[in-house]
């Protein structure tokens, strides 16, 4: 008796079984999912920080190509930072106000990933006129930066302010990059090995350096899982 029973629950045990692999699968699938980081385009954006004339873009946005002075006097371009992750942030060296703090979480992060070749930096001077390269080389010992991992960098006012505008979204206000233009903010952004923008962050804020090394973390899994 208790054998017919069991015959006759088998194709339910056997449903039950492959429904919860399934479902076990799919789980897991979506926790997967889940830990992507989200791959920002000038849509995903507060228009209030896009270009007109990029507002509507909804895919395939990677930071332009760049030419910079560094600390050193070394020409630094896009592909100094190839197959990089990198943290980018718009800075002066006379700043007073938060610039100091942002200068601060950027050595704290550079020491966190001292060792990390995949993790790199990226300083842009807002007044690229007053931050020479010997001015850039005195504010790069106060603050400890690593050359060849942390590069504060001047260069053409425009081509500087049109990347803050136009491929890292990272200021509110509008201008040309004409000599009264004058941009300031706060916002870490992070970019993958490709140029693409993967998080914002308050490089003011301690909250903000966690969640981005967190950030960071998930990036990583993401191309170790490719």
């Amino acid at each position: 008796m208790e054998f017919k029973i069991f015959k006759k629950s088998l194709p339910l045990l056997i449903f039950f079984a492959v429904f919860s692999a399934i479902s076990l699968t799919v789980y897991y699938h979506l926790l997967k999912v889940d830990k992507h980081l989200k791959i920002y385009n000038p849509i995903d954006v507060n228009p209030r920080l896009v270009d007109d004339s990029m507002v509507h873009i909804q895919n395939n946005h990677t930071v332009a190509d760049f030419k910079l002075i560094n600390q050193n006097g070394e020409t630094i371009t896009n592909n100094d930072y190839k197959d990089k992750i990198y943290i980018a942030d718009f800075f002066f060296t006379r700043c007073q106000t938060i610039c100091i703090a942002m200068a601060y979480n950027m050595g704290e992060l550079q020491e966190y990933y001292k060792e990390d070749n995949d993790i790199m930096f990226l300083s842009h001077s807002v007044t690229p006129v007053i931050d020479s390269v010997s001015v850039l080389r005195e504010y790069a010992d106060r603050k400890g930066v690593i050359d060849g991992k942390w590069n504060v960098t001047t260069g053409p006012k425009k081509h500087i302010y049109e990347l803050a505008r136009k491929s890292y979204f990272a200021v509110l206000d509008e201008g040309n990059g004409d000599e009264s233009d004058f941009i300031h903010t706060e916002q870490f952004v992070l970019v993958d090995k490709v140029r693409r923008i993967r998080g914002y962050y308050d490089g003011t804020e301690k909250e903000d350096m966690e969640k981005l090394k967190n950030d960071i973390v998930l990036l990583k899994e993401e191309y170790a899982s490719e």
